[in-house]
């Protein structure tokens, strides 16, 4: 069967005739329907039904030809799109920058398997990208990313907005401290500190009436000031102090880092340190005291708002978060205490 282009509508789409609508989309989901029985094809599509062998040619050209003519990011859309009809899925391309109104920042509209376009609820949206691709954290959150790598292989990553919530409430006890280089020393802290409010890490034995010192990260100890929670000796405002230390330390990232910290400790989320990791924090969202953690459910990385992704650099995170049974999460803040979230997780359709 013979295809050939549109030639007024100069948006590349492909019309075929003859059969094309009971052939090819009311039976099998491509293309859009025009009058009489003729549908338009997207550039994807028709590719697809070119290297099927259900079409011969589209203006002369086969297969090789053709997809060599075209640009902005096709190959990545051609493989996706192949691999996911390989998969039994329909999908309908959106025809984004391709003549249509686009739907959202997606690629594909991926119908739930074994429906189609006409009766089928959509399952995923799908963005097909390069692994050279650049993605801006901005656009993710409720598309999967369909990352086609040099070799053809099509990894897929689910992308949502997550909204952390926890159990744990604690209001912390009065504590005096010492502010060390990039830490701050509590002498004698209320046991509860560490033991309800998973506070500090203990620097020796401690029982249920009586606490050993403890040590609090810079985050951690920047949170009780500003609760009025700890004093430092030497100090009137502890807050300011300690705040500034961190800055010398880390830089503006300690203001990020912060911001998320008391947003996650006011959702009831307990943050502690995520460094063995390669995160900023990892969560546990239903403590009731340090012996009650168990194993920590996500892992969180803080960001400014205007990051900017690789795909490998999400595959990843993606990869190192799953391997240890912990969910991938992006905080992105400027520090001024407004947290954008941003969930990330390997999907196999």
């Amino acid at each position: 069967m013979e295809g050939h282009r549109l030639g007024d509508a100069g948006d590349g789409e492909v019309v075929v005739g003859g059969d094309a609508r009971q052939r090819f989309h009311d039976a099998r989901g491509y293309g859009r329907p025009r009058s009489g029985n003729e549908i338009a094809l997207t550039p994807v599509e028709a590719a697809h039904l070119l290297i099927r062998g259900d079409l011969s040619a589209v203006d002369g050209e086969g297969f090789a030809a053709f997809v060599a003519g075209q640009s902005g990011g096709f190959a990545a859309r051609f493989l996706v799109y192949a691999d996911l009809r390989r998969r039994g899925f329909y999908l309908a391309p959106t025809r984004r920058g391709e003549g249509e109104a686009p739907d959202g920042d997606a690629d594909f509209l991926v119908f739930e398997r074994g429906t189609g376009p006409v009766q089928g609820e959509v399952a995923h949206r799908v963005r097909a990208i390069g692994e050279r691709t650049d993605v801006p954290a901005a656009s993710l959150g409720d598309v999967v990313l369909a990352v086609a790598d040099e070799e053809g292989e099509v990894t897929y990553l689910e992308t949502d907005r997550p909204e952390p919530t926890g159990s744990t409430t604690f209001d912390p006890p009065a504590v005096r401290g010492a502010l060390l280089d990039d830490r701050v020393l509590l002498p004698a802290p209320p046991a509860e500190l560490h033991r309800r409010g998973v506070y500090g890490q203990p620097l020796g034995e401690q029982d249920d009436d009586a606490a050993g010192p403890i040590q609090v990260s810079l985050v951690e100890a920047a949170h009780l000031a500003r609760e009025g929670a700890l004093s430092i000796e030497g100090s009137d405002s502890p807050a300011a102090m300690v705040v500034e230390r961190g800055r010398a330390v880390e830089g503006e990232r300690f203001d990020r880092r912060l911001a998320v910290y008391e947003a996650l400790r006011e959702r009831g989320v307990v943050p502690k340190t995520g460094f063995k990791f390669g995160a900023d924090f990892r969560t546990y969202g239903g403590a009731e005291d340090v012996d009650s953690l168990g194993h920590s459910e996500s892992l969180v990385r803080v960001l400014p708002p205007g990051h900017v992704f690789t795909p490998r650099e999400l595959s990843l995170d993606v990869r190192l978060a799953a391997g240890v049974r912990k969910r991938t999460v992006f905080a992105l803040t400027d520090g001024s205490g407004e947290v954008t979230w941003l969930g990330a997780s390997r999907l196999t359709p």
